[in-house]
């Protein structure tokens, strides 16, 4: 594998599993479960809406398309439950689907990564899969983040 292909899938590795996941977990650990489930208003997300797309994101597109593993989906869930689910538990998911990622991510080589998937109605290569998980968890994360800190504080 060349070393660019080797950096790439290391590094997305360590921002989904290490950076990311520890950002996430640091930002809902003073939080009460009430509080994970906050929203401003009906047409904003809470956190633990965004801990469950987060989620699906993830199980879909590197388990699911870049994987070849089953998964199912049902995207507008994510973001419609209302009822909470307790933090722990809500991590708990996030971390599952974060070491199957890992599992999957850690078997490509180089040819995996030109490969063309069709994911959530998008024709790509396992490269730009990746790539797009890890830019959307980003996006997601900072949001986590602010949201935890406009409740708390420094976190």
């Amino acid at each position: 594998m060349t070393e660019i292909s080797r950096l790439f899938l290391d590094e997305s590795r360590r921002y989904l599993c290490v950076v990311y996941l520890a950002d996430i977990e640091r930002a809902v650990a003073p939080l009460t479960d009430e509080q994970v489930w906050w929203r401003p208003n009906e047409d904003a997300n809470s956190i633990g809406n965004l801990v469950l797309h987060l989620t699906g994101n993830v199980r879909q597109w590197i388990v699911g398309g870049v994987g070849k593993l089953p998964n199912e989906r049902h995207r507008q869930q994510e973001f419609d439950q209302r009822q909470v689910i307790a933090r722990g538990e809500l991590l708990a998911r996030l971390r599952r689907v974060i070491e199957e990622a890992d599992a999957v991510l850690s078997g490509l080589d180089e040819a995996n990564l030109h490969e063309h998937r069709t994911i959530q109605g998008s024709d790509l290569t396992v490269a730009g899969a990746i790539y797009h998980v890890v830019e959307h968890f980003s996006g997601h994360t900072g949001q986590i983040l602010w949201i935890a800190k406009s409740m708390v504080g420094r976190l």
